[in-house]
């Protein structure tokens, strides 16, 4: 295990050299073709000046043909977004009632001096393969930073089953030994050593070099699925060398004997653990591919739109009509929201017919069998019925559940659901939830569980009561049984720490928090912003991501907000309030009502109580009381 083991520290092994040499990079071809967002090509003049890169997508280009007189960004979208600090401008844009500003998309950014840069997106383009998967370069923000300076916990990646490692994480945690790149070395070539894993952060790894003891001086942050962490016994099995750091050199005159020591009983990867992320970052959609998916100007029905990338099993889908490409919607490719080609018309959801009369040259309808499958259900006996009451979280605004009524049964189970006092005249606002969608609740929820429920908009009869609003509006409350009341060990707690999707803009991905837990339900709050930006999610949704994977798979991360930005922020939301938009992206501000707790009567309103939020972590009773 040991014979990578190379005590001449001064000398240079040849495995050390030619893997010095397998990564030395060509020299750049005299004309290199960059492709710019706006389908321009441009070339450099030579191979070592005129070149920019965007500093909000990383496209490289030609200096000249940049944006402004900064040469910055490579498009006008991509300096509006840089300036609006990943949210400010939009929002403050919604809450003043201005359309959104346009998006550049979200592209990898690689972090590399601008030639080399140029030269592996020419490379990729010649042979027609993906982007590489490189980290995304956050100037001011680091999770180990954010991590230590403030002990944070994270949630660990057993949390994330649709995530990478997910489901094979197994038993990797502190104490566990890996190679690693030794950076405090001055030799020319490449060498390793042994580090052990002082904390985890979902994927990220606080390491410290064997012989360090307590010394934390030199300690330092890494993803432990890149390419350079190695299980124990890797540089002996490729001819590396081991090399102990400068700084401990001295220590011990047989290194050899003192890992012996040390490494004995001790844990590390599992030998195929980096074919396992490999294999785990595999994802089955693919460019072109046509979907189903809902229309964010028209929540009540479907459209279809062509998958243009993919990352991290996210994908930009581009609505088919789109004649500029730039009308796109964010989702994982098991969100709900997408569905296979023909999926409206088997259960009589809406859908809007495309004008383009045929599939355009490359594109095919998706395999159904690549969708999220949900969970069969009798609707031959006691089902849903239209008119039936009940609390929904609003698409429109996640951070609120609200009064909601099933205006439409579907097939397969599917409802369509309307936000009491919200609605459209022409119903274009419903939404399309599955009867076993854990983001809707029987009548007396949010009572029982001492959440703020929004009333009806309107409603002056307040505190809000459902007996008496039942009893006024003629209706019925839907049947408590109807409701999924399954709830995983899902290992998540309150203060941990995660990546999360902005669902009201849903390309982005920001640093948030767990702040509650009710059973299977998780409030998420997005650090640096203000409560009303929270978004209530299921524990197993796929907008949720273990900490680090955005520079795993190159996605860009938005930071929390500066103080200015809340301020900002703050002060716009006084001033004006924005009334609920049909569009599926933007929050609506909209105040909530604290109710008193007050007890339903009725054989509808009888639920368990008893339970902590530290109890809700299991397979118990959905409904049942929780503490604050």
């Amino acid at each position: 295990m040991f014979d990578g083991y190379d005590s001449c520290s001064e000398d240079t092994s040849s495995s050390s050299s030619s893997e010095e040499s397998e990564e030395e990079v060509a020299p750049l071809p005299s004309s290199l073709p960059i492709i710019k967002n706006n389908g321009q090509v441009y070339t450099y003049p030579d191979g070592k000046s005129g070149m920019a890169t965007c500093e909000m997508c990383g496209m490289v280009g030609v200096r000249d043909a940049f944006y402004s007189k900064t040469k910055r960004f490579c498009s006008v979208s991509c300096s509006r977004s840089y300036s609006s600090n990943s949210k400010k401008a939009s929002i403050l844009a919604r809450l003043q009632g201005k359309p959104p500003t346009k998006k550049a998309k979200v592209l990898q950014k690689q972090p590399l001096v601008a030639k080399l840069a140029a030269y592996a997106q020419y490379q990729a383009t010649l042979q027609n393969q993906a982007k590489t998967k490189a980290a995304v370069s956050m100037e001011g923000f680091s999770w180990g930073n954010y991590i230590n300076s403030n002990s944070f916990i994270a949630a660990p990646v057993t949390c994330f089953k649709h995530a990478p490692m997910g489901t094979c994480w197994g038993d990797i945690s502190e104490n566990v030994r890996v190679e690693v790149p030794n950076t405090d070395c001055s030799l020319p070539t490449k060498v390793f050593w042994i580090a052990g894993i002082v904390k985890l952060a979902g994927y990220n790894a606080l390491l410290r070099y064997e012989g360090f003891e307590n010394d934390s001086g030199l300690d330092f942050w890494c993803n432990i699925c890149g390419s350079d962490i190695h299980p124990v016994g890797w540089c002996a099995a490729s001819g590396k060398p081991l090399v102990p750091p400068r700084t401990i050199q001295h220590k011990y005159t047989n290194w050899k004997a003192f890992l012996v020591k040390r490494l004995t009983g001790a844990k590390t990867l599992p030998p195929d653990f980096s074919q396992k992320v490999s294999e785990s970052m595999q994802y089955p959609f693919k460019p072109c591919m046509r979907v189903e998916v809902v229309d964010k100007r028209h929540l009540c029905r479907t459209r279809v739109a062509v998958v243009e990338s993919v990352i991290g099993g996210r994908l930009r889908l581009v609505y088919e009509e789109s004649e500029d490409r730039t009308d796109d919607f964010w989702c994982h490719m098991h969100s709900p929201l997408i569905h296979h080609i023909g999926w409206s018309r088997s259960i009589g959801h809406r859908f809007k017919r495309s004008d383009i009369t045929k599939k355009q040259d490359g594109h095919f309808d998706t395999p159904p069998h690549l969708f999220a499958k949900v969970k069969e259900v009798d609707q031959s006996g006691e089902w849903f019925k239209e008119g039936m009451k009940l609390e929904a979280i609003d698409p429109l605004n996640l951070s609120t559940i609200c009064v909601a009524t099933i205006r439409k049964v579907l097939a397969d189970g599917f409802l369509m659901i309307g936000i009491d006092g919200s609605e459209a005249a022409d119903g274009s606002d419903w939404f399309c939830y599955h009867a076993t969608s854990p983001s809707i609740f029987p009548v007396g929820f949010c009572e029982i569980n001492m959440i703020e429920l929004t009333p009806p908009r309107g409603y002056t009869k307040l505190p809000f009561k459902w007996f008496d609003y039942l009893r006024e509006t003629g209706s019925i409350a839907a049947p408590v049984k109807l409701f999924n009341k399954d709830v995983p060990n899902h290992g998540f707690r309150v203060g941990m720490k995660l990546e999360a999707v902005d669902l009201m803009e849903p390309r982005l991905i920001c640093v948030a928090t767990v702040t509650r837990i009710i059973h299977r339900l998780l409030r998420i709050h997005f650090d640096g912003w203000e409560e009303e930006y929270d978004q209530w999610v299921d524990c197993e949704s796929p907008d949720l991501y273990p900490v680090g994977w955005c520079q795993l798979t190159g996605y860009q991360l938005q930071p929390p907000a500066s103080q200015s930005s809340r301020e900002s922020q703050s002060a716009s939301s006084k001033q004006k309030k924005k009334a609920k938009s049909q569009q599926y992206k933007g929050h609506k501000k909209m105040t909530t009502l604290q109710l008193k707790e007050e007890l339903l009567d009725g054989e509808d309103y009888n639920f368990l109580q008893g339970a902590s939020d530290q109890e809700s972590n299991g397979s118990a009773n959905f409904y049942i009381k929780q503490e604050p």
